[in-house]
């Protein structure tokens, strides 16, 4: 893809968050499900490192090198006429620079950045060096004359045994991944708890993202909420299986 049509697209994603609330991006993770997504009228979509992970036979939560996503997520990009965005979990250990240097050279115009640190024993990057690192791919973006959408995630929510107790925390570095330069917010595992994500969309003035499952959740009330943008993570892979599962049962030989 050249230069001029990766910009496009990646000013495109910016007017599409701005134009729709909530945003919907379908989740998808090879040619066949985003020329599906696209076809089904959804004007961008995001690549999921789980499901990617999955349909590649590999493990999440960084499973793959980076160059091994991008040479699978550039096939993708290339299928559809759309602006993509890209699951890059914690960032593979690269520099933010190396991260967006690599992604727009596949033609991705959108990340997802989260603070759990797989190559690190799992740990979490504090409030600070989370918005630092956001920062750093804000400015490699702003240098490569791209504006990369970036989708900040913490995981806080989902690390705690009682998520309530951890809202403060939360909204905390929400706020702190907004002023270093987050396009949208991603606290995970809150989607079915209406006061958490009535609470942290009131929190921060960027959409929120929320996974959603495309069977079992309802587009109006994450609308109600204040929700500004979703994604479906792994679930909509998930529910897929679930769909196949059902079809394939009735031919499958008996015991």
């Amino acid at each position: 893809m050249d230069f001029r049509t990766t910009v496009e697209r990646a000013e495109r994603l910016k007017q599409l968050h701005a134009d729709h609330k909530p945003f919907v991006l379908p989740t998808v993770w090879d040619v066949w499900s985003a020329r599906t997504a696209a076809a089904a009228g959804f004007p961008a979509l995001t690549i999921g490192s789980h499901p990617l992970a999955d349909s590649r036979g590999a493990a999440d939560q960084e499973g793959q090198t980076f160059e091994e996503v991008l040479a699978a997520v550039r096939p993708i990009i290339a299928a559809v006429d759309v602006p993509v965005s890209v699951d890059l979990e914690s960032g593979y250990g690269q520099k933010p620079a190396d991260l967006v240097a690599g992604l727009i050279e596949a033609g991705g115009v959108g990340l997802n950045i989260e603070d759990t640190v797989h190559s690190e024993g799992g740990r979490v990057r504090s409030t600070q060096e989370h918005a630092s690192y956001v920062a750093g791919l804000r400015a490699a973006a702003d240098d490569a004359g791209v504006p990369v959408w970036v989708n900040g995630r913490t995981d806080l929510f989902a690390h705690a045994e009682n998520p309530s107790g951890v809202l403060d925390e939360v909204i905390e570095r929400l706020r702190a991944l907004e002023q270093a330069g987050a396009d949208s917010v991603y606290p995970v595992k809150i989607q079915d708890d209406d006061e958490l994500l009535a609470a942290v969309t009131a929190a921060v003035a960027v959409p929120v993202n929320t996974t959603a499952h495309p069977v079992k959740h309802d587009l109006e009330r994450f609308r109600r909420l204040g929700v500004g943008r979703i994604t479906y993570g792994p679930l909509l892979q998930f529910a897929l299986t679930d769909a196949m599962t059902d079809m394939l049962k009735p031919w499958a030989p008996s015991s």
